[in-house]
Order: C-alpha cells, then structure tokens, then sequence
C-alpha cells in the first residue's frame, strides 16, 4: 500500500496497531515533544502557586502587619480577587486562542501574568496588592484556557491521556514550592518575607515567554485555518521523525481533517449558544459544569486556602508547624495525583471518579467527626486524627479531581466547541473559587465544625451524579472521544472516513530519509 493506512475494524484498538514500537525516551523527537509539552504544563503551577502563597503568607506576621491585620471579608477579598480578574478575562480568552492560536494565547496571558507579579511584589498598600493579584489571574485565564488544549493536541496518541491529566496534577508543583518557600521565608524579618514568595510566582511565566516563541502549533488548529501542510509537517516530525507516510501520521491527519469537515456539516460557525444546542452538547456541558463545581466544592477550598484557620479550630497554633504540615500536604498531594494520572488509561476515568468520590465523602466526614470531638472535649487525639483524615481525604480528592477534570473535559469537546466549552468550564470554576475564598472564611468563623456538615451533604449528591453521569473514555483518539457523546454512528463514521479517504495523495511513495530507516522506533511500512 505503499505507506498509505491498513484498513481496522473496530474503534479502541485501531491507533494502537500504528504506534510506533520502543520506549518515548530513545526517540528524541519525542523528547523534545515532551519537553515543549512540559513548558506547556507549568501554565498550572503558577494557579497552584497562588493558593500554597497565599495559604503560606496568612500565617506571616510581616505580612499581616503590611496589609492591616485582614479578617473576614477584606481576607477573602484578597484571595478572591485574581479569580474575579480570570472571570473578566473569561468571554475574551477563546477567541484569542481560536483566532489568534493557541501560542500566543500563553505568551499573552504569561507577558500580563509577569506585569501583576512585578505590582504584586512591590506591592506597598491593600489597594495594590489587591490590583496586581486581579492582574495576574486575568493573564492567567488566558494561558490557562490555551495551554492544556495544546498539550492534548500535540501530545503523542498513546501519551495523551496521561500528559494531560498531569496538567492540572502540576498545579501541585506550585504548591509545593510556595509552600516550602513560605515555610522559609518567613524567619527573614523584613518585608521581603513575603516579597520573595512573590518574586518567584513570576519563574513560569518568564520562562513562557521566553519559549513559547519557538513551540510547535496545534495540528488542529493549523488545519483548522487552511494551513494543511504545516499540520502535517508537525505531525510528522514530532510523531514519526519527519516521515509524512508514516501510516500514524496519516491516521491521525485524515482523522483530524474528518472530524472538523464533519463539525463543519453540522455547523458552519460556531457561538456559544452551540454548546448546548444538541443532545450531545447538553451531556457533555453538564458533565463539565458539574465537574468544575465539584472540584473546587468538595471541601477541598477549606484546605487550599483557609488551612491556617482549620488548624486553628484543632488547637495547632504555631506557624512552623501550620507551614511545615501545608509543605508536607502539598508533596503528599502531587505524588497521588501523578500517580492516579499515570493510571487513567488502564483504570479508566469512570472507575477513578467513583473511588475519589467514594473516598472523599467517608474521609471528610471522618475529619467532621474529629473536629466536632476536638470542639467538644479538646482532646489532642481528636486534633491529630483531624490532620490524618484531611491527609486521607486528599488522597481520594487526588484520583480523579487533580488529574482528571481538565483532561476529561478538554476530551470530551469536539475541536470546534474545545476553546469556548472549556472557558465554560474555567468560568464555572472561578464562580466556585469566588464563593469559596470569600465566604469559608466568614462560615468557619460563625459555624466552627459545623461547616463541614454542609460539605457532607453535598459530597453525597456528587457521588450519585458520577454514578449516573459520567462516561468511560479510556483507549480511544481525541477525535473518537469528542465523538461519543454524539452516538458510536459518529464514531464510527470518523473512523471509516480517515481511513478510507487519505489527503495524502500527492505525497505517496516519497523516499524514507536515513534517519527514518535506521530507526528502530519506526512503524515498518506496508509495501505493495
């Protein structure tokens, strides 16, 4: 067939007969794949930076002493105030990064990003702290709403899955650093105790910028606007060391140019109205909105960014030990979460969603029950057993929720609805941080332990929507899994059309290059 596609039957296991044998890490075309998707990753870190921060600079006297002692609502104020500058970026970022494309989308968002850091660590009075923190999380939606869809793009097919679900596993990474950071800080006695934690939120977006300029494109979206040949041209050298007949390449760029001529026939232009216009749509929007709301109100906003005041209700009091449980915390957190994202293509997302679900609602009331002890008696081990059951509860939250919420909706969304769908869900989100950061902070002072109760209810309602909800996508190519919430006939119908109408015509029977024949981690071509 002379590189041209063997026709499959089926739909799971069709890609995997094309992938190429050997491991990723003695193809460097991979790595250098990878180590453009790994810039792409630490858009998250700089989101995971700012909780841990500000987590951490609540326990600095230094800090307090700067900005007047915050309480109540000045407090959530300030926390909450970058996800209300993310909310007003919201309704501009898809545009930029369906018109503009997905690159200069985060270098956008990473050049704001750096501005807000730069006010935030000068930052003398409330008043600028609180412009320079609504900055960055202005900058940040637009990075964050490019950058995972890129990674799910661009990824490797066998590797897509898991690089993506350890975009949101990285948010952890800059936790981690925040944390140890405040945890170090905080002994220098003047100001720039929490100056330098500042300083470094910027190190991301730095890099970013100075990066991102030489980072390949998404295939999709290059097709999407006409420019075939560069698509193919990224797809092939990233994915098959430059070989344009490499039957995966082929697989995947018919299949790509098939399901947007298929989004095409069913849509000429696409609004935000589309999102929903369709049965299809409709599941997929409320799978996603759930998701986004249930990710960030699951009890787990206690944690993130009032776990100076759940300390204080357990008696534990000392700010080395808040900040040494919090750095503790945060490592325990990533080294779950990227094992639960390594394991979503052989596990499955439904069964991860389940187990995270069921473990969250036992282990929180487990801390309910522990608090209302310490509460009611003051005993030390009530208080300590508070500490094991967040621990546990985070364990569970970290199978799905950290791992999974931005890979299964970046998925799920077919090309044409991914940008404006997964804005949807980054505004959802903002909506439930805003709720979070300003008003735990005024229910944990007014109801103590009693507060938790109201999680464990809701925790509840979220176990049965998963069970009834939520679809199992594993092993399948992003177009497939767009796909399915519009029934297996589209599925299937994607699949025959890559296969049996190539656009690679013109290019048949180019000669492999050198490096293409000696490479082990080649697919052998079919000759006729």
């Amino acid at each position: 067939m002379a590189g041209g596609l063997v026709a499959m039957s089926g739909s799971a296991g069709n890609i995997n007969e094309l992938l190429h044998p050997g491991a990723w890490y003695k193809n460097s075309r991979l790595i250098i794949l990878n180590l453009w998707i790994l810039l792409l990753l630490i858009t998250s870190s700089t989101n995971g930076y700012d909780g841990s921060m500000m987590n951490g600079l609540q326990t600095l006297e230094q800090w307090k002493k700067a900005f007047n002692y915050p309480t109540g609502g000045m407090l959530g104020l300030l926390n909450c105030i970058q996800t209300v500058g993310a909310l007003a970026a919201t309704p501009l970022a898809p545009y930029v990064t369906d018109g503009l494309g997905r690159r200069v989308a985060i270098l956008f968002g990473a050049t704001i990003m750096i501005v807000g850091t730069i006010a935030q660590t000068l930052s003398h009075n409330v008043g600028a702290f609180i412009g320079a923190r609504f900055c960055i999380g202005f900058g940040l939606t637009f990075a964050a709403n490019a950058a995972p869809l890129l990674v799910t793009e661009l990824a490797y097919p066998s590797q897509r899955a898991p690089l993506t679900s350890m975009y949101n596993s990285l948010w952890y990474s800059g936790a981690i650093i925040a944390a140890w950071t405040t945890y170090g800080s905080f002994r220098i006695p003047s100001s720039w105790s929490w100056r330098l934690p500042s300083v470094l939120q910027g190190i991301p977006s730095v890099l970013q910028l100075g990066l991102m300029w030489f980072c390949p494109e998404s295939p999709r979206w290059l097709i999407s606007k006409g420019r075939d040949a560069q698509a193919l041209k990224t797809l092939a050298h990233y994915h098959a060391r430059g070989n344009d007949q490499d039957p995966l390449v082929q697989f995947e760029y018919n299949e790509i140019k098939e399901a947007l001529a298929l989004e095409r026939e069913a849509s000429e232009s696409v609004g935000w109205v589309d999102l929903f216009n369709t049965p299809g749509n409709r599941r997929r929007m409320r799978i996603i909105v759930a998701l986004a709301f249930f990710s960030q109100w699951s009890g787990n906003g206690l944690v993130s960014y009032y776990l100076n005041k759940v300390f204080d209700t357990i008696g534990i009091t000392s700010v080395a030990t808040q900040n040494l449980i919090n750095g503790i915390l945060q490592i325990y957190n990533f080294l779950v979460a990227i094992g639960a994202g390594l394991l979503c293509d052989r596990v499955g997302r439904r069964v991860l969603f389940l187990s995270s679900n069921v473990g969250m609602l036992l282990f929180f009331c487990m801390q309910t029950i522990c608090s209302a002890r310490y509460a009611i008696t003051g005993s030390k081990s009530a208080g300590n057993a508070v500490i094991a059951a967040i621990f546990l509860y985070y364990g569970a939250y970290d199978l799905a929720y950290t791992p999974l919420i931005v890979s299964y909706t970046v998925e799920i969304l077919p090309f044409r609805l991914r940008a404006k769908g997964f804005t949807v869900f980054n505004f959802a989100i903002s909506l439930s941080l805003i709720f979070n950061q300003y008003a735990n902070p005024v229910a944990l002072d007014a109801l103590h332990w009693k507060y938790y109760l109201v999680y464990c209810v809701w925790l509840g309602f979220e176990l049965v929507f998963v069970w009834f909800f939520i679809v199992e996508t594993k092993n399948r190519t992003l177009e497939e899994t767009a796909a399915l919430f519009d029934g297996d006939d589209k599925v299937a119908e994607i699949h025959a059309r890559a296969v049996n109408e190539p656009h690679l015509g013109g290019h048949k029977g180019r000669t492999p290059s050198v490096e293409e024949k000696g490479s082990d981690d080649m697919v052998e071509q079919t000759k006729a």
